[in-house]
């Protein structure tokens, strides 16, 4: 085998993923010596997603979509994986928190619907007045784009474009990479507005890195640091063991549903490989618990997981997926199409800032602002972005923020399962168009009564 500079296919990777850690160790520089960047509190992967962005797009950084990309899928799923795995604290809020995976994805899906009756009046709008040529079912696009992010705003925006929409994946795909920046910049300024108002824990003179007690980095029974095999190697093994078992069961799932459905295995088969962290979270609670009761029958004496270096693991995947996912940001051409998409970039970032202002306050009274952060970050971004937003004002995942998204999101494939069938319909013709629109806020009446209700029947209790 050939190890020279030759084998671009043996060194590429590794030389891309060296400038991401060099990025990302100048990004954190910056914030801690320039007083202008660290008053800001602008996360340090934000800064080095931004650098690499600035960076790449002027040529200067061989870095490539398609690997940051692959970095971003992969990082999601090994940091979710690494959060799941570890052992809840006893009397947590999550414990004390009813239906709040229904609740969070009902607040998803309606987020969704709410951007979609936005981008539909926005777009019908334009399209009887100043764009007698716009394609009056591209509002549909807003959702793709800010709701649920590149992937499916790629998938949307080529499906129409056959259908009539010049310029339609472009547009999808400026769509989200407007909604990731609007997560960025809306996002920092409200952590700023938290910090100003002292409504949250945004600063770090509670959390020194470092600072770590014995109690808190090593739990009763758990393996002992003088141990033959590191207890960090430990970690790792788990995690990557539970991915390599996600894996398996989204190629089975695939597969079956090719054998038994394949005209539906076009549909479902994309969206269990996009949420395939929902796949390993559970899995990977489901191997907590397993080892939780092997203990107890006495089976196993040792705990194995360990959250302090968890919570290091997932950190260290949130902060690469931060940068990657950032980086690979890219606008297309959207000649004869800026003005629809300003507009629906402008609207749909500060009204969805205003419903999950509203609606968080009301689903999470407990950590409003921690939920606030991650849904917002998440509904105009990805969940990466939601994720680095909650890591400002809750760095070891206390609240059961982070949870609430991988919950929601479990939820919202269910209810959101209607969606499908609208982003179909809503192109055929006006009068389908139009009956589309009604649709969605049917819809979105009905699920923001099923939050109100369910909110309220705890209250009851």
């Amino acid at each position: 085998m050939d190890f020279s500079a030759a084998n671009t296919e043996l060194w590429n990777s590794v030389l891309q993923l060296g400038i991401m850690a060099g990025i990302l160790l100048l990004a954190n520089v910056l914030r801690r010596k320039v007083d202008i960047v660290r008053k800001s509190m602008v996360p340090t992967a934000v800064l080095g997603g931004f650098i690499a962005l600035i960076l790449r797009t002027a040529g200067i950084l061989p870095m490539t979509g398609e690997f940051l990309e692959t970095v971003t899928y992969h990082t999601i799923a090994i940091g979710f994986i690494a959060l799941s795995l570890r052992n809840p604290e006893k009397n947590s809020d999550s414990d004390k928190s009813d239906f709040v995976g229904l609740r969070s994805g009902a607040l998803i899906v309606s987020t969704y619907l709410l951007q979609g009756i936005l981008g539909l009046v926005i777009s019908i709008g334009l399209a009887y007045t100043i764009c007698p040529g716009l394609f009056k079912a591209s509002g549909i696009l807003l959702p793709m784009g800010y709701g649920q992010g590149p992937g499916q705003a790629n998938n949307v925006g080529s499906t129409y474009e056959q259908l009539g929409f010049k310029g339609g994946q472009s547009f999808g795909l400026s769509i989200a990479a407007a909604g990731f920046l609007c997560a960025c910049i809306v996002g920092v300024i409200y952590l700023n507005y938290l910090k100003r108002h002292k409504l949250a824990n945004t600063g770090s003179a509670d959390y020194v890195s470092g600072s770590v007690t014995v109690d808190f980095f090593q739990d009763r029974n758990e393996i002992p640091i003088s141990e033959s095999i590191d207890r960090l190697s430990v970690q790792v093994a788990l995690v990557m063991l539970i991915y390599l078992g996600t894996y398996l069961v989204s190629l089975g799932l695939t597969s079956g549903v090719a054998r038994l459905a394949p005209g539906f295995a076009k549909t479902i088969s994309p969206v269990i490989w996009g949420f395939n962290f929902i796949i390993g979270s559970v899995l990977a609670i489901v191997c907590r618990m397993v080892f939780g009761q092997l203990r107890r029958v006495k089976l196993m004496t040792r705990q194995y997981p360990n959250n302090y270096l968890l919570s290091r693991i997932s950190g260290a995947a949130f902060d690469f997926m931060t940068i990657a996912g950032i980086a690979a940001i890219d606008f297309r051409d959207l000649t004869g199409l800026w003005i629809p998409f300003i507009l629906m970039a402008v609207v749909g970032g500060v009204v969805t800032f205003i419903y999950l202002k509203w609606a968080c306050k009301k689903l999470y009274p407990d950590y409003e602002h921690e939920g606030m952060v991650s849904m917002y970050g998440m509904l105009t971004g990805t969940i990466s972005s939601g994720v680095l937003l909650l890591r400002e004002i809750d760095n070891s995942f206390k609240t059961p923020a982070a949870n609430n998204l991988l919950t929601g999101s479990s939820f919202a494939i269910v209810l959101g399962a209607p969606l499908l069938v609208l982003i179909g319909m809503a192109p055929e013709s006006d009068f389908m168009l139009f009956v589309t629109f009604g649709l969605l806020v049917v819809y979105f009446i009905l699920l923001l009564l099923l939050m109100l209700k369910v909110k309220r029947k705890k209250a009851v209790k």
